[in-house]
């Protein structure tokens, strides 16, 4: 068995899809746990002010934990208030292109001079918004939303690192596969030998069962790929990184969209003509069910989107609220129960993790194996 280097260009491409709503991700959903109150006291007064209770801390841990954000912290110190970590690049466009390092907003606390722009994290909906060099934030008395003009945001936030990340080790990986298999007469070698069951298992219980021997090769490269970019992402989720690519709304509605338009794009007549004319019900039925198939056209790839994106973020809600728990009991009984209870959803979001990546993979697997089903297959219904 020899893996080509198509799988290469559906890497390329769930990035490219991926980067930019990632990127808005930040303007539209994610990084609510950032704090500025220094450049927001003005205008907020005083409103929004740090937790301080021990169940307000931990949910804005949680928070924090599942989110994204501008820099990548790995940890604080309590004492110091110094973080340990690395800035991101933001890249914003207003007026022209605007690119700082995200250290200029300094975790949030701090307004940040572009040009002669100045822009701010606002630590309620952790997007970035245009401002004064007070870092005035004006809200909406009726919504209490910001009013401020918001840059379009197009930077690498740490989801986005994070797909970065593992798109190159994805490259690394299965191009060092395919070596072997060249060099060696069809065997693996090295860390290929863990991924070679993996890949025949793709291949032989989800792309042959469901599309067909005769058009599974088409698909393959697709299948491979989002079946281990997924699982990556999710197995980088269960690292104390802080990373939640795949509980990330707009990563799953990204995959959603490259396994919608490989569907619909690569369909043949039957596939339409069973949508639009079904055959084998009479024909007044025919318009009734139309609208509705048509309809399991749009909600296939949405079911796509929402299973994996709630399953895995609600996986990390709920770890992280039991490890949380230890610190609300401060008793060795409470605390050694929520360790253990956190050591077992652990170990079971290691299952979730695969399980996720195959049910996503055999689900785009089933749809292109309806998109290209032959006619034959209908005779038995008329």
């Amino acid at each position: 068995m020899v893996i080509s280097n198509k799988p290469l260009r559906f890497i390329l491409a769930a990035l490219v899809a991926c980067l930019p709503l990632m990127s808005f991700s930040n303007s539209e959903k994610d990084s609510a746990h950032v704090q500025t109150e220094t450049a927001h006291e003005a205008a907020s007064e005083g409103h929004h002010a740090e937790p301080t209770d021990v169940k307000s801390k931990i949910k804005a841990f949680i928070g924090h934990h599942v989110l994204d954000s501008h820099d990548f912290t790995l940890t604080q110190d309590d004492e110091t208030g110094k973080y340990y970590g690395f800035p991101l690049p933001v890249i914003l466009w207003d007026n022209g292109l605007q690119i700082f390092s995200s250290s200029k907003f300094n975790h949030g606390h701090a307004v940040a001079e572009s040009n002669g722009n100045y822009y701010v994290i606002n630590h309620h909906d952790g997007k970035i918004y245009k401002t004064d060099a007070a870092g005035t934030i004006t809200e909406d008395e009726k919504t209490g939303h910001p009013t401020n003009v918001r840059p379009i945001d197009f930077s690498i936030t740490k989801t986005v690192l994070s797909i970065i990340v593992a798109a190159l080790l994805m490259f690394l990986l299965f191009t060092s596969l395919a070596k072997s298999y060249a060099k060696n007469g069809g065997i693996a070698s090295g860390v290929g030998r863990f991924f070679e069951p993996l890949v025949i298992f793709i291949r032989d219980e989800v792309a042959i069962p469901n599309i067909g021997e005769k058009h599974y090769k088409r698909y393959m490269s697709y299948l491979l790929t989002i079946f281990f970019f997924v699982l990556f992402l999710n197995i980088f989720g269960l690292t104390p990184l802080g990373i939640n690519a795949t509980g990330n709304f707009t990563v799953t509605f990204s995959l959603a969209i490259l396994t919608f338009l490989i569907t619909n794009l690569s369909a043949n007549k039957n596939y339409w003509g069973h949508i639009f004319w079904m055959p084998g019900v009479p024909k007044p039925m025919r318009i009734i069910l139309a609208p509705i198939e048509l309809l399991g056209v749009f909600i296939k790839p949405f079911s796509l989107m929402i299973r994996l994106y709630a399953n895995i973020f609600a996986g990390h809600i709920v770890l992280m609220s039991i490890i949380g728990l230890m610190f609300i009991f401060k008793s060795w009984i409470g605390s050694t129960l929520s360790f253990g209870l956190s050591f077992v959803l652990s170990i079971l979001e290691i299952l979730v993790a695969f399980l996720q990546a195959y049910i996503f993979t055999m689900l785009s697997a089933l749809y292109f194996g309806s998109a290209v089903e032959e006619h034959h297959h209908e005779e038995g219904h008329h």
